[in-house]
């Protein structure tokens, strides 16, 4: 999600990308045998990343449900979208809140070419895409697309799961997530998770010399930098935990797992 290498439209299938590799762990088949190679390069060091992939998209249906049925959420901002993979983001809130309006972006192409998927909802509320990175949040919040479909005077929950451990410090990806919050009302929300490192060193040095030899660039960053992401926000009980433990429907599935994850509130 983190770069802009092609124009919309254009899928670069001579190198792997994090939402098609994202895709695979989740056993989906939309990706390309680069991605499936890589992924495959991935589960050798680290078997445990199906479960992580799982983990994260388990969180993302119950802070989506909860910030529907609970929190009275009616409009969602998804960023790093990736590729659809049922039920999204727009159906779980839909779910409960048939009038829900979801926009999601990514800057995949082949999200793009699958973005109908993410386009069918209920007739009382309203879904679209958009192509865009999280590195340039005006164009995201400024897109016609975007202004079109939510109301920026009502309170959004903007989502952006398993996406800032693909931005580097030098991109600035606290002052990215404080912009893209800048421009939304209080009681507005936030919801994200993050990659920690792994416990073990070499797992950890070797998924990350995988992907950054794929040209993807990751980094795991510890509970305290990923908390500092909700700065000067209210965070919801139980605060920034591993993404399995917050409001649990069931047992977590691993003992230990890089990743955590939060949900706060702009006051």
């Amino acid at each position: 999600m983190a770069g802009r290498e092609n124009p919309a439209g254009e899928i670069d299938t001579s190198k792997p990308h994090s939402a098609r590799m994202y895709d695979y762990y989740l056993g989906g088949k939309t990706h390309y045998e680069i991605d499936a190679t890589s992924a495959e390069q991935v589960l050798t060091v680290w078997p445990g990343v199906r479960a992580w992939a799982r983990a994260n998209r388990s969180f993302m249906h119950r802070t989506t449900r909860w910030l529907a049925a609970e929190a009275g959420i009616r409009q969602f901002l998804d960023i790093g979208t990736g590729i659809p993979t049922e039920p999204n983001l727009h159906q779980i809130a839909q779910e409960a809140v048939p009038e829900a309006r979801v926009v999601y972006v990514d800057n995949d192409p082949i999200v793009l070419n699958y973005a109908g998927a993410l386009l069918t909802g209920t007739p009382e509320g309203r879904t679209t895409y958009l192509h865009g990175d999280v590195t340039d949040p005006r164009t995201i919040l400024d897109a016609p697309q975007l202004r079109h479909t939510l109301d920026l005077g009502e309170p959004v929950a903007l989502s952006l799961n398993a996406l800032l451990h693909f931005v580097p410090d030098d991109r600035r990806p606290y002052e990215l997530v404080a912009r893209l919050m800048a421009d939304l009302p209080r009681g507005s929300y936030l919801a994200l998770t993050h990659g920690m490192p792994e416990s073990n060193p070499e797992t950890r040095d070797a998924v990350t010399r995988l992907y950054r030899s794929s040209g993807i660039y990751v980094t795991g960053r510890n509970r305290e930098q990923i908390t500092a992401f909700f700065d000067g926000l209210e965070l919801v009980e139980p605060g920034v935990v591993r993404a399995d433990r917050w409001r649990p429907e069931r047992e977590p599935e691993l003992e230990t797992l890089a990743l955590a994850g939060g949900v706060a509130r702009k006051g």
